[in-house]
């Protein structure tokens, strides 16, 4: 096929087509236009020239897997056959974990809290109680499971559960005290029901309160002991249906543990005492003890401490019974920590925790209540962790745990996510990070191991970082769906540790959490690592697999809004871009300006929020810090938030941006190479200045300020609105934002009084304050924003550009053409803002690799202007044949390997990748999407090709160009929920789905897309969901994901005595089916509960092969609902013949009373 040049053809057409637009149209062609001297509107390619590959049917969005300590747990349960663990949350959820890599979540679609969990023990399901009086059955024989049977009581409100091993009724404790039956199999009530009244002593006159308790002897199932919160404890035999025994005590019961031959129980108490009671003397305990209470001198009671809120009585074969419960302190020492006691005969050990116990359990050997049960762990569920104890060691060492559940260790305030990154940073990573790992674990294997998984079909690396409040960087491995911590980077170990009490004194402009992490940028290629933090610090990381001492170097910037200069009505009296010589400062340590904070009423100027640490720091293999860059202080005012930032390895440069301008830094060298307000960096091409020759000069000078007050104000008070403005996508608005509805022209003195706060007061209270977690969709109602834009930023209006600054949104290093005229790729610096404009900056580099060190870099405007609505997101450069050209970089090289000497080796430049596309060819695609619209512009003529107006109501919040089965597109995430992909170049929508409303400022903060069709956010602030919009995953994600049930045969009962099997009750004889079956307890009223059947069995036919056997599957579950209407209606009918039936026996039994009686008899 004959090759087009395609610059000339485009450039050769005029505005035959109008520009395709996908939405249908931008509104008068406005998206064609380009700044300065393009064609508006041009548009038709040659279709020929670039296939695209990505169709609707490469694009469906499906949860894969979530990471991460369930957040706010509230129940836990074990099975201990299948050695799996369930932990169910007040959101609803339930989280069940078994060997690494097996880690499954599901949600009741109530979303009410879940009390307790109970495992079918080795049967594959699992019973769920919730908040909202709801059983649910839960099938774990399929990879994702789903509820079978749910049963909502109507009447009573569910307090506890219990289901005996191997048994298939489940006895429901309810508040009003009743105790109810469940058969497991049918999800029905049974009609043999233990009222409260029945149980307790007809001479007690007070309600026992809820039932708390419930468990069948170990010697005999026929027996119940039912635990009421009150203090009483009712021993029920099920077959005689009347109480064997009662016991009282004057404090209310938490927890009941039978001892295993089943003739004494312990009870714990509110008093923070423990009772032991034996079922001979049921009058009282025949032991009580206050484990923790102060003993009396005059040998009186000890003194009653905090509740014991469970106790678990464990024996074993050839040591000392283990006694085993949470809470009990004394309460003269409020500040102890909650606390885990651990009672082995004599000897008592308190473990302290870090988070306030919720539940905990004590795994056994064997799953038979009536042997001794030899405990080996104990499992303790925190507030915010998950520890599992050894028992087997005297010093309760804790088990390595080797799930993700420490990802919220400090909060996540940013993340980041790289797919099929290159596959030797996860070894070296692990390497590095493995050094670091703390000691005095375990050393048996982790307990919890139930389940089966393997790599699947997905063998690409993958790594999610995330930054924390703390200042600390984690890098986790993330291939094949599962999560592996590898690395931990401390930032704040480059600056001085704040000393108490300087608070007030210091320049800090965050209260709390001045090292949190707000922006991060990695280049895998290279190992350059950057991160920007709140307090308007960047630093530069280089790795190295060698430990080195070495002091850190530093750079200030001054990055001010000058008001001043955009006062400037005459557009020559603009300064013009400055000679890049002018800005290379010097470089200097932190230390000795930062010390000279003056007292509080001085005014603060050129002062860094932070001290950097001035000694030589010892750096341990891993990220080294190689320069750390501050914004000052200028004139009193703090410095802004940075909220954009770009590396580049092969350029030697970093970039970052803030509300008040764009700094760009040689790091290679250490010099500030540009430090100026954003208003400069257009520099002559400025498109909104009055120029004589502009079409607009009347409509200009007659809009006056009035008309300003009204469309473009809105406009930007709508910006100040959205939560971009608040460091979602990197705006930042001023504090004064309120008065550009005001039309008065401010004078300079005016603005930075109201621009400067009391002293001590800092601008920012938290990273990602209370201020950006309130969402407001903007509702635009302009006509045309380019046109509303060319009006607000004229020279008659400066109140608007003075209060609503233009901040850097998007920066961007590529090899690209940076002016119309150009014929060859140069180094460029792309800048994108919050008013939609695009700049080109041109980097003037040595020639050669040797001079890179003293020569200076320039950095010069090209002249080049481009807009589009809303503010910039991203951009992306695509070859003359489509693919995404990835940034120059260097291949990565130790800095501080041994085996240099003194010689400095040749950097090794990767310029144009992938290698295929060598020859750049005479043009190129620029991708650069804003949270409005999409464009494409070919390069260098500038034309825009394709425009797409993603939203119209809302705004982007995310958008990444990926690629996906070797293609490419961009992907966005909307305010308003909705995933969206976009063909690449021609902007076709791929896939639009209503998936997560933003609910949260932590999903819209934390939301990012990566290659191969995957994505992640924050669903918690404990949790981490991904998801994939790749139909080959979803098809593929049942291979990945892990099997909870695996076949396990359930180990035998131990031998019974011969004198036990006489001697030893009648348990085994015990027939609960013949006891609890409709045919002698009759039916449960059905008032009580209602069964509502479950989407399990569709759940588990879709995950089960298709065809034949799917469609049987089908045809008996709706068989099976059919039969169970007929069955209701059956029900129905007979209770009509009952009632009827009763009514003609009673009639017929008055008739015969008084059939002999005389009339004056009645």
């Amino acid at each position: 096929m004959k090759k087009f040049n395609f610059r000339k053809v485009l450039d050769g057409l005029t505005a035959a087509s109008p520009v395709g637009s996908s939405s249908g149209g931008s509104g008068s062609g406005a998206g064609g236009s380009v700044h300065p001297g393009g064609t508006a509107g041009a548009a038709g390619t040659p279709r020929e020239e670039i296939q695209e590959t990505l169709t609707s049917d490469y694009f469906q969005i499906c949860k894969t897997v979530r990471h991460g300590f369930p957040y706010l747990p509230t129940a836990l349960a074990f099975d201990p056959v299948q050695k799996i663990l369930a932990i169910g949350t007040r959101t609803g959820a339930i989280r069940i974990l078994g060997r690494p890599g097996v880690d499954c979540y599901c949600q009741h679609e109530s979303g009410a809290a879940v009390l307790q969990l109970q495992f079918l023990i080795n049967e594959g399901a699992l019973v769920s109680a919730c908040a909202d009086d709801a059983l649910h059955l839960w099938n774990l024989r399929q990879k994702r499971p789903a509820i079978l049977h749910s049963l909502k009581f109507n009447r009573e409100r569910i307090t506890y559960c219990h289901l005996p091993f191997q048994s298939k009724w489940l006895y429901v404790g309810t508040e009003r005290g009743n105790t109810h039956i469940v058969n497991i199999e049918s999800f029905i009530l049974s009609g043999y029901v233990i009222m409260w009244n029945k149980a307790i002593e007809l001479s007690t006159k007070t309600h026992p309160g809820p039932v708390v308790h419930l468990s069948d002897s170990p010697r005999d199932e026929g027996k119940l002991l039912i635990g009421y919160e009150n203090g009483t404890i009712v021993f029920w035999d099920l077959r005689s249906k009347r109480a064997d025994l009662r016991a009282y005590y004057d404090e209310a019961i938490h927890s009941v543990a039978w001892h295993h031959e089943g003739k004494q129980f312990m009870c714990s108490h509110s008093d923070g005492s423990l009772t032991l009671w034996n079922l001979k003397s049921p009058n009282r305990p025949f032991q009580t003890t206050i484990p923790h209470g102060k003993v009396q001198r005059d040998g009186k009671k000890p003194e009653s401490c905090k509740p014991i809120l469970k106790v678990e009585y464990k024996t074993c074969k050839n040591s000392e019974p283990f006694v085993i419960f949470s809470g009990g302190l004394s309460y003269d020492k409020p500040c102890r920590r909650p606390s885990l006691t651990i009672m082995h005969g004599k000897a008592i050990t308190v473990l302290e925790m870090d988070h306030p116990i919720v539940d905990f359990l004590t795994l056994c050997e064997t799953p038979y209540p009536n042997e001794f049960q030899e405990p080996y762990a104990v499992v303790v569920l925190l507030e915010k962790d998950l520890i599992v104890v050894d028992l087997t060691q005297s010093n309760f060492p804790i088990f390595e745990n080797p799930y993700p559940i420490d990802i919220h260790e400090s909060p996540v305030t940013c993340t980041e996510y790289f797919a099929d990154c290159p596959p030797d940073l996860i070894p070296v990573l692990y390497s590095v990070g493995a050094k670091h790992k703390k000691q005095g674990y375990s050393n048996k294997e982790w307990p919890i191991s139930g389940g089966a998984w393997n790599l699947g079909a997905q063998t690409y690396p993958e790594i999610i970082i995330t930054g924390h409040a703390d200042g600390s960087v984690k890098f986790w491995d993330a291939s094949a769906i599962t999560l592996q911590m590898l690395y931990k980077l401390k930032t704040s170990k480059v600056f001085e540790k704040q000393k108490v009490g300087e608070g007030k004194a210091t320049a800090e402009i965050v209260e709390e959490d001045p090292f949190a992490v707000q922006m991060m940028y990695w280049c895998p290629e290279s190992r350059i690592f950057c991160v920007a933090g709140v307090s308007a610090y960047v630093i530069v990381y280089r790795f190295s697999k060698h430990e080195v001492n070495t002091e850190i170097a530093s750079l200030e910037v001054r990055l001010q809004c000058e008001v001043e200069d955009i006062i400037t009505p005459e557009p020559e009296t603009n300064p013009p871009f400055p000679d890049a010589s002018s800005q290379l400062p010097s470089l200097k340590s932190l230390s000795g300006s930062t010390n000279t904070v003056a007292c509080e009423g001085t005014m603060k100027d050129s002062i860094p929020c932070l001290s950097v640490k001035a000694r030589p720091v010892r750096m341990p293999p891993g990220y080294q810090a190689d320069l750390v860059i501050q914004l000052v202080w200028v004139d009193g005012e703090p410095p802004q938030q940075i909220t954009s930032l770009a590396v580049n390895s092969a350029y030697g440069l970093v970039a970052f941006g803030n509300c008040n301008g764009l700094a760009v830094v040689d790091f290679m060298q250490k010099t500030v190479l540009l430090s100026m307000g954003t208003l400069d960096l257009y520099g002559s091409s400025d498109p909104y200045q009055r120029q004589p020759r502009s079409p607009r000069k009347s409509r200009q000078f007659a809009a006056g300020l009035t008309e300003l007050s009204d469309s473009p104000v809105s406009l930007e008070l709508e910006r100040c609105k959205s939560p971009t403005s608040d460091h979602v996508n990197g705006h930042c608005t001023s504090p004064t934002s309120q008065s550009c509805s005001s039309g008065k022209r401010l004078s300079s003195a005016d603005v930075s009084r109201a621009n400067r706060r009391g002293p001590g007061r800092p601008p920012f209270r938290k990273a990602q304050s209370a201020a950006c977690m309130e969402i407001s969709l903007p509702v635009t109602t302009e006509e045309n924003r380019e046109n509303s834009f060319s009006r607000s930023r004229s020279s008659s209006v400066s109140s608007i550009d003075r209060d609503s600054k233009e901040a850097i949104t998007a920066l961007y290093f590529m090899e690209s053409f940076a002016r119309k005229n150009d014929s060859a790729v140069s180094s460029c610096l792309w800048v994108g803002t919050g008013l939609g404009m695009v700049i080109i900056l041109s980097l003037n580099l040595p020639a050669s690799d040797d001079l890179r060190q003293s020569e200076p870099v320039m950095v010069s405007p090209s002249g080049t202007v481009l807009t589009l609505k809303g503010a910039v997101l991203t951009f992306a450069c695509l070859d003359c044949m489509g693919t995404l050209t990835n940034q120059p970089y260097e291949v990565w090289r130790d800095p501080h390997s041994a085996d240099d000497g003194d010689k400095t080796r040749k950097r090794k430049l990767v310029m144009h990748s992938p290698s295929s596309s060598q020859d750049m060819g005479d043009h190129q695609f620029a991708v650069i999407c804003s949270e409005k619209q999409a464009k494409v512009f070919s390069l260098p003529s500038q034309t825009c090709l394709y425009v797409h107006n993603i939203t119209e109501t809302s705004f982007l919040l995310r958008a990444d160009v990926v690629t996906l089965c070797n293609s490419v597109c961009l992907a966005c995430f909307c305010a308003n929920g909705h995933i969206m992909t976009l063909s690449l170049p021609s902007l076709r929508p791929l896939l639009d789905i209503n998936y997560l409303p933003v609910t949260d400022m932590r999903i819209a903060r934390t939301f990012c897309f990566t290659n191969e069709g995957q994505a992640l956010y924050l669903s918690s602030p404990t949790e981490i969901q991904r998801l994939t919009y790749s139909q080959e995953m979803c098809d593929n994600l049942q291979d990945m994901l892990g099997d909870l049930f695996t076949p396990v045969e359930t180990p035998e009962a131990q031998n019974r005595g011969f004198l036990k099997g006489l001697f030893g009750g009648s348990g085994q004889a015990f027939d609960r089916e013949e006891l609890f079956g409709e045919a002698t307890a009759g039916k449960a009223s059905r008032s009580l509960a209602q069964h509502i059947p479950g989407s399990g069995g569709i759940e588990g036919v879709r995950g089960a092969a298709g065809g034949v056997i799917g469609d049987l599957t089908r045809a008996r579950i709706a068989l099976d609902e059919r039969g169970q209407k007929l069955g209701e209606l059956d029900e129905r009918t007979a209770s009509m013949m009952a009632s009827a039936e009763a009514f003609s026996k009673h009639a017929h039994e008055v008739m015969l009373k008084y059939k002999d009686k005389k009339w004056y008899q009645f």
